[in-house]
């Protein structure tokens, strides 16, 4: 189930160096935590109010003390440049990607 969302926030993970903690406004009431290993390939600046594609029906899984709700779509070259999927113009939060 692949959806649309809206980077809300960015933390570091407090028991990870390589990865992040980011809030998603995914179109509920209160949204959802991703953790992801994007630290070393984005700044917390660049990924605020980024709107991506994340897939929403897996199961939550705890990585390092924090409960991870999805997963945000990626591509990654193998020769160390990775980019996020991402929206191209507005569309509303949780909306389905086809």
């Amino acid at each position: 189930d692949l959806r649309t969302g809206t980077i809300t926030t960015v933390d570091d993970h407090p028991n990870a160096d390589k990865l992040i903690v980011i809030g998603i406004d995914d179109g509920s009431p209160d949204g959802r935590t991703v953790c992801a290993g994007l630290k070393e390939y984005y700044s917390k600046e660049e990924l605020t109010g980024m709107s991506v594609v994340f897939v929403a029906n897996l199961q939550p899984r705890e990585l390092r003390g924090v409960m991870s709700n999805g997963m945000l779509l990626a591509a990654d070259d193998g020769e160390g440049a990775v980019r996020l999927i991402t929206v191209d113009g507005s569309i509303s939060n949780g909306s389905t990607v086809r």
